[in-house]
């Protein structure tokens, strides 16, 4: 399996600032796919959510762009609409196109160089780098500053990244995900409930803090965790599905991320799961919510088993 782009119609590209620690990735659907979103944090940074809304009038969207960088990188969907725009990519209107490109960010101006950020350029490389092949995966694009177990502080926290899996059900029907890892709380195997990656007791050390239990030891109102924490996934199907199902879809994948990330969609995460359809496959929304959240999980745990160590924080591939 390749990931996301096993969902024809679909492909990903990254641009990656290696020596300022941040990047952005670019799933692409030029042929126009069905999109829903949900938003589960409270610190969220996006542009053009509304065109995914059931009642908007755009019926399509022909990326979604994930980039670190804080609102700063937002700008790198511009990028990316100016090189589909230029490819003859979206709504025809007044002899030009207008393609429809939503974007979220993460924050990841405490790992790299806080005076760069993924800019217009960086969205264009991206889009120019897309490909249906299998999906790079570690500290790269989005995921190139990612970084989870925040809850002490970064100096005990560990270097995440992107991951993307695919679930088959019968019938040649697919689920796929992609999913930039940038987590407060810790990346728990939802198999065994062990924490793969998160909060270290020590600077130093190895050894896991458990922040879903700290924070139950320490409930009494004190200084508010810094808004810098967002997992942002996208998953998508080579099913048939409406506006308002793609919506239901972005739940489930929701899911998975509550599975594999402990604790989720705090208030100062902006946690997002955006869902696209490109198929012709009648499905029931339901089974592909199950399959849903296990790709999500899933990506989760490939995105930091597969992050080396960055920035001064230690990544399990090394």
């Amino acid at each position: 399996m390749k990931g996301l782009t096993d969902i024809p119609g679909i492909r990903v590209g990254h641009a990656s600032d290696f020596e300022a620690l941040t990047g952005c990735t670019a799933v692409l659907c030029e042929q126009g796919a069905v999109g829903g979103v949900e938003i589960r944090g409270s610190a969220s940074g996006t542009e053009e959510t509304p065109t995914l809304e059931p009642g908007h009038v755009a019926a399509t969207v022909h990326a979604i762009v994930l980039a670190g960088g804080s609102a700063f990188g937002l700008e790198a969907a511009s990028g990316v609409r100016t090189a589909l725009a230029r490819r003859g990519v979206g709504i025809a209107f007044g002899g030009r196109h207008v393609p429809i490109v939503v974007s979220a960010i993460l924050f990841d101006l405490d790992v790299g160089k806080t005076n760069r950020h993924p800019d217009l350029a960086m969205g264009e490389g991206a889009a120019a780098a897309a490909t249906d092949g299998p999906v790079a995966e570690g500290a790269i694009g989005a995921g190139t500053g990612a970084t989870v177990g925040k809850i002490l502080g970064m100096e005990r926290a560990m270097k995440s990244g992107i991951g993307s899996a695919t679930v088959a059900l019968d019938r040649g029907v697919l689920v796929a995900s992609l999913v930039a890892v940038n987590a407060l709380g810790d990346v728990r195997d939802p198999a065994t409930g062990t924490i793969v990656a998160g909060a270290r007791r020590t600077p130093a050390g190895r050894e896991f803090l458990d922040s879903a239990a700290y924070l139950k030891q320490h409930s009494a109102p004190g200084p508010a965790a810094p808004s810098r924490n967002t997992t942002l996934a996208v998953v998508a199907t080579n099913a048939r599905l409406s506006k308002l199902q793609a919506r239901k879809l972005a739940g489930f994948g929701g899911l998975g991320m509550a599975r594999a990330i402990s604790p989720v969609n705090t208030t100062v995460d902006g946690d997002i799961v955006f869902a696209l359809s490109t198929g012709s496959i009648d499905a029931d929304i339901n089974a592909l919510g199950v399959a849903a959240a296990d790709a999500v999980a899933e990506a989760i745990l490939r995105a930091v088993r597969s992050a080396p160590s960055l920035g001064g924080l230690p990544g399990l591939a090394g």
